[in-house]
């Protein structure tokens, strides 16, 4: 083996993601050198990471951009990135009675429909208020009433989540969804005024190269002594301490953090009591069709990202990718190629054909007035991300506070995007920040700052 026992505690640690590559940068830094990084996958990234598409076309694995709560994940992007970014001010717009509605949709009701304004707003004034103990669908209507969730929240969320309401709790809204006041909503309303500047993401940098993912694949580059790609995890025995890999090879650990999705992890135990798997069985999650369509025409258009909560589009959510950085088309040339990245959810209360979707996507952002006319469509790229959203259900929580206890006993640590399966600490600074801190916590006893249960 190629590393030695000199640093004491061994660490194996799997998935090269945002979580996994944070990690293993955190163990560098603190100069502990006895651990490993296995990634099935042929390059790092996880669903950070970007594709090029046979026409030269740069497409993210979903809408990414790139914020942060944490000055963890701002000095590593500098250190990574340096200067080699764009800064972008958010200038985002829900679709709703063919015109666009500044985001947030409920900040902004003056751009509405008259009547359709006035039922919002009615509704606003009458809702009792939500309380964190609802069911999503029932929190929806005591926040907003029923205008806003009739127009908007209900079909859009449905879009996005692949996921009935009802069976989905409503704590973890934090600030995913702007909550408006009537009275602010009432003002904008009469005096005509925008209220576009909410939530964290108002602005947000972009690799100027290479998608979301150039900034994990310069971060794999730094490890890579340390990281072995096409390695899939098939088992881990919890008792003997160690994990199986596709090639036969067998990794032993003292310690294992582990980024895969934890209904997989759970799958994957050797030996696990009962009640263990039987709460894996009760996560849920989505998937999501990224279709990217590039056109031979200039990018005109200055929105960042679009919503679509009505029908006439299968997509929730479009990305104008070419504002993003002009190297996601070929050449950087957007006086000659536009590109439009979508995504499509599905789930099995909500299945979607995968059969002809990329012309029915070119045709829905056409219907939905992101495009103009018939230009010529340059490119149209799938990517299938069958683990695209932890949905937290009602049953979520309760499901995690017994796997995650029960996995740490045994020096297993679970972090990242659907490692921790809290959709409310899924981004990727969350992720970078939780590897960073499950790593000072093995190494020098330092309590984890983020993830709790």
């Amino acid at each position: 083996m190629r590393h030695t026992m000199t640093d004491g505690r061994r660490i194996v640690v799997i998935g090269a993601g945002p979580c996994g590559l944070g990690c293993a940068r955190e163990l560098k830094a603190m100069g502990h050198r006895n651990w490993t990084l296995i990634e099935g996958a042929a390059g790092p990234g996880g669903l950070a990471s970007s594709v090029v598409d046979p026409q030269g076309f740069t497409w993210d694995h979903g809408g990414h951009v790139v914020f942060s709560h944490f000055g963890e994940f701002d000095r590593l992007l500098q250190e990574v990135m340096g200067d080699e970014v764009y800064r972008h001010e958010r200038s985002s717009y829900v679709r709703h009675s063919d015109r666009w509605v500044p985001y947030p949709f409920q900040n902004n009701l003056r751009h509405l429909p008259e009547e359709v304004g006035y039922e919002c707003v009615v509704g606003l004034i009458e809702a009792a208020g939500g309380d964190p103990s609802m069911d999503f669908a029932k929190w929806m209507r005591a926040t907003f009433g029923e205008g806003i969730t009739e127009h908007f929240m209900a079909p859009y969320n449905f879009k996005v989540w692949a996921t009935p309401a009802e069976r989905m709790a409503s704590n973890w809204i934090a600030e995913r969804v702007s909550v408006v006041d009537y009275r602010r909503a009432l003002r904008n309303l009469i005096l005509s005024e925008d209220d576009i500047a909410w939530g964290p993401n108002n602005t947000f940098v972009f690799p100027a190269r290479g998608g979301t993912g150039e900034i994990y694949r310069r971060l794999g580059l730094e490890l890579e002594s340390n990281i072995d790609f096409g390695r899939a995890v098939v088992g881990i025995d919890v008792e003997d301490k160690q994990v199986r890999c596709s090639d036969g090879a067998i990794e032993s650990f003292d310690f294992l953090v582990s980024t895969m999705p934890l209904d997989v992890l759970v799958g994957l135990l050797g030996r696990c009591p009962e009640q263990v798997r039987r709460a894996a069985g009760l996560l849920e999650h989505n998937g999501v069709y990224m279709v990217g369509v590039g056109y031979e025409t200039p990018l005109t258009d200055d929105k960042s990202w679009m919503y679509f909560p009505q029908e006439h589009t299968p997509f929730y959510r479009a990305t104008n990718f070419a504002k993003y950085s002009p190297f996601n088309v070929p050449g950087g040339d957007v006086e000659r190629y536009c590109s439009y990245m979508t995504e499509t959810s599905y789930s099995p209360y909500k299945p979607e054909e995968r059969s002809g979707l990329e012309e029915r996507v070119e045709q829905g952002l056409r219907a939905g007035g992101v495009v103009g006319g018939r230009p010529p469509v340059a490119t149209a790229h799938l990517e299938d991300i069958p683990y695209a959203y932890p949905v937290p259900t009602v049953k979520r929580d309760e499901a995690l506070r017994t796997i995650q206890p029960w996995l740490m006993a045994r020096g297993i640590y679970s972090r990242g995007r659907f490692g921790a399966w809290r959709y409310e600490m899924a981004n990727m600074d969350h992720s970078v920040k939780m590897g960073i801190d499950v790593a000072r916590l093995i190494v020098e006893d330092r309590p984890e700052e983020l993830w709790s249960l």
